[in-house]
């Protein structure tokens, strides 16, 4: 579990580093019509994480809470990500993973078995549900080197 913390908490580091010196050009290449550029791969990678912070907080406060999933691409299509400050979900990205360390820090090994029920009735730990954060940047990070590597192609 101690890894998977240490994972956790770098992810802002980690996003940072996958972004530094890109151009706005870059930022907002996307390498098809129905695909997302790195800068809306970031607004969702923190959506995601706003939505998941309740999630993690839900199962440790409540006796197995109901969860509940978000569309990623109704938020996508519908939030005007091409609009929003990408420092500022950056910054909020940040900070969501800031507030939990505190309360990672102190998880005893009963917490983290503790369970969230989806709607759909599956069920999950919390370490499930924070193994999933720590993949879920993974997964991203390595979309965003797919879209440099398809912008360069394409320069």
């Amino acid at each position: 579990m101690e890894d998977i913390i240490k994972e956790y908490a770098s992810g802002y580091a980690m996003l940072r580093e996958a972004i530094e010196g890109l151009t706005e050009e870059e930022l907002r290449y996307k390498p098809a019509p129905d695909k997302w550029s790195i800068h809306q791969i970031l607004i969702h990678v923190t959506d995601s994480e706003m939505s998941s912070t309740s999630r993690l907080k839900k199962v440790l406060a409540e006796d197995e809470p109901t969860l509940i999933s978000f569309d990623q691409d109704a938020w996508a299509n519908n939030l005007g990500y091409d609009l929003l400050d990408r420092e500022q979900y950056l910054l909020l990205f940040k900070m969501l993973r800031l507030s939990m360390q505190t309360i990672l820090d102190h998880l005893t090994s009963e917490q983290s078995e503790r369970v969230g029920v989806y709607v759909d009735q599956a069920r999950f730990t919390f370490k499930q549900l924070l193994v999933y954060r720590v993949e879920h940047v993974r997964n991203h990070l390595a979309q965003i080197e797919r879209v440099k590597k398809a912008c360069r192609e394409n320069q």
